[in-house]
């Protein structure tokens, strides 16, 4: 019983050992590198600080994932393209949003410019000479408007086409 209580332990211990990063390297930057994999071929021989111990395992045979390999050929075929496709997706997204809202905000505008000349020219129509034009002053009194009154308000009108109606 006591031999297979000490078994087990042993057994997990040198289990994990085999999950230990069995390559050191130093990369370009100097800094140390730990991997299960061996280093990129652009690692020069003696930056290599520790290989594993197992003589089946070398650099020039040991197989380059699959996504390295495919990164590394896109990288070669589009020399100074972007690096991170979500990167560039997420930018271009966050473009289009922004064109979005300004011509959203654009077309606001317009339509608002499109009410005020309407409205601009019913007001000159309504103040034309020979009207009697009545408002509403602030007592809630009625009262018409004088000639002065009218020539302010349709320079007014007159001012609001100018710039809203092109």
């Amino acid at each position: 019983m006591k031999l297979h209580k000490l078994l087990l332990p042993l057994l997990a211990c040198a289990w994990a050992t085999g999950a230990f990063a069995q390559w050191q390297w130093l990369d370009k930057d100097g800094r140390k590198v730990f991997s299960d994999r061996p280093p990129p071929l652009d690692v020069p021989e003696k930056n290599i600080l520790k290989q594993p111990h197992r003589g089946s395992l070398s650099r020039a045979t040991a197989p380059a994932p699959a996504a390295s390999a495919d990164a590394q050929l896109a990288a070669q075929a589009a020399p100074g393209q972007g690096k991170d496709k979500q990167l560039e997706d997420n930018k271009a997204k966050a473009e289009a949003a922004d064109a979005a809202k300004k011509k959203a905000e654009e077309e606001r505008l317009a339509k608002v410019r499109a009410d005020n000349c309407a409205r601009a020219k019913q007001l000159k129509t309504q103040l034309a000479p020979g009207r009697l034009v009545a408002s509403t002053n602030a007592k809630g009194e009625r009262s018409f408007m004088d000639d002065a009154t009218r020539e302010a308000e349709l320079r007014r009108a007159d001012g609001i086409i100018a710039s809203d109606c092109q």
